[in-house]
């Protein structure tokens, strides 16, 4: 199994039908030991039940930890937590909505500080203990919003542009560490929260891409695992689209 032996902190896998919870399927299948967040404790129990109730052939353990990233402290307390890892999964993502001119401060606030300080912070932390240990790596969840001018989209894309740059800047600054940093730029993903919002065809975004279609959850996560693993071990620092090339026409 590619991940036996290691741990897995994947951010946002506290809910069912999401890429997290998808990821962390995927990383536990191949024998990764996992920590898994959000801020509802009892949601989180059932994901971790489901990943043990699949098998995957794996035994390896896997915990929830409460964590509400749009704090600080609690991000620092979720490192601290989680102790030494060996692949760290930035997926926690809050999504706003909406014209520029009609969304405020504290949406664009929170926006930044899940999708932009979190992984910042964690980052920052957790990256030095994976070099002190011989290597890691990082792998962060961006979208084609942070290079399509989509309209409603103007404070989300702009969080997701960040990840891009943080992912290039940390590919330059860990590299020497053996600590690997690269990215995922999913396209229209028919997870359980945007299907709630939007209805199973998502209002048509499949047609938007080349492939005419929205993807699963699952075949993203098989994208941000490859990034994860030792068969991407000469990729830093990309950002690569999983979008149905949504980007590419």
């Amino acid at each position: 199994m590619e991940f036996a032996g290691k741990t897995a902190l994947v951010t946002g896998s506290g809910a069912i039908g999401g890429l997290g919870h998808a990821t962390a399927e995927v990383l536990a299948a191949q024998g990764a030991g996992l920590i898994l967040t959000g801020t509802d404790p009892d949601r989180g129990a059932q994901v971790v039940e489901s990943l043990r109730a699949a098998g995957g052939g794996s035994t390896a353990p896997a915990r929830f930890v409460t964590a509400d990233l749009r704090d600080p402290d609690a991000v620092r307390r979720l490192a601290e937590e989680a102790g030494d890892i060996d692949i760290l999964v930035n997926n926690a993502s809050l999504m706003t909505f909406g014209p520029t001119t009609e969304q405020d401060l504290a949406g664009h606030d929170a926006a930044f500080a899940v999708n932009v300080r979190a992984p910042f912070l964690l980052t920052s932390l957790l990256a030095p203990r994976m070099a002190a240990r011989g290597g890691g790596s990082v792998v962060n969840i961006s979208s084609t919003a942070a290079g399509l001018g989509m309209p409603g989209m103007a404070v989300y894309g702009a969080t997701k542009a960040a990840v891009e740059s943080l992912t290039r800047t940390w590919a330059a600054e860990f590299a020497a560490s053996n600590v690997r940093v690269n990215a995922v730029a999913p396209g229209p993903m028919r997870t359980a929260k945007v299907v709630a919002a939007m209805g199973p065809d998502m209002g048509g975004m499949g047609l938007t891409t080349a492939l005419k279609r929205t993807c699963d959850p699952a075949e993203v996560a098989q994208v941000v695992a490859f990034l994860a693993g030792d068969r991407a071990s000469y990729m830093t620092g990309a950002v690569v689209a999983a979008d149905g090339g949504r980007t590419a026409i």
